[in-house]
Order: structure tokens, then C-alpha cells, then sequence
């Protein structure tokens, strides 16, 4: 399994109890959050067995969702869905999934 994969499964983790706050209020964010954070980790999964262009789709791809995993948490927090505090520990794995989907995708 790819350190990546295992990163995006501590996001997965971290969003957990985020994704149960905000869909208290917008259980369409949730649920797009949930797709985008596992959709992340399917990609990766995905790409670890595809090669050349397939390969770096399928990461672009995660790439792609992780940044919306990014903005999905500020949006719950520009709306007061949750406290800027409590998504701290998400976003610095969110920014770091990020960061290494982007890499491998390159």
C-alpha cells in the first residue's frame, strides 16, 4: 500500500466526525465531502496498478478530489457548520494528501 493510501485513510479517519457535524446542517456537503475524501483513496488504489498515462490519470484524479476535500472544509467553516478549531487536525492532512496526490500525478 502506497504511504499515500495510508495518509488518505488517517484523512478518512479525521473526517469522520466533521462529516457527522456538518450534516447536521448540509447533508449534501457531507455527503460530497465523503465521496470526494474516499474517492481520493479509490483513485490511488486504482492507480497503483495502472501504468504510464493510466497511471498518472488515475493520481491526477486523486489530486483533483483531494483539493476538493480542501475546500469542502472551508466551506463548512466560511458557513459556521463547524469551528474553525475542530477541522485544524483534517486540514493539515488534507493539505499534505494533497501535496503528495499532486507529486505523484506530475
Amino acid at each position: 500500500m502506497l504511504d499515500a493510501q495510508l495518509l488518505t485513510l488517517d484523512l478518512i479517519r479525521a473526517l469522520r466526525p466533521l462529516c457527522e457535524q456538518v450534516a447536521r446542517s448540509s447533508a449534501d456537503l457531507a455527503d460530497q465531502l465523503r465521496r470526494a475524501a474516499t474517492s481520493v483513496a479509490l483513485n490511488l488504489g486504482e492507480g497503483v496498478r495502472r501504468t504510464g498515462r493510466d497511471k498518472k490519470r488515475a493520481y491526477r484524479i486523486a489530486a483533483a478530489e483531494a483539493q476538493e476535500v480542501r475546500i469542502a472544509l472551508e466551506a463548512a467553516v466560511a458557513w459556521g457548520w463547524v469551528d474553525d478549531a475542530a477541522v485544524t487536525a483534517a486540514r493539515v492532512l488534507a493539505d499534505r494528501v494533497a501535496r503528495v496526490t499532486y507529486a505523484l500525478a506530475r
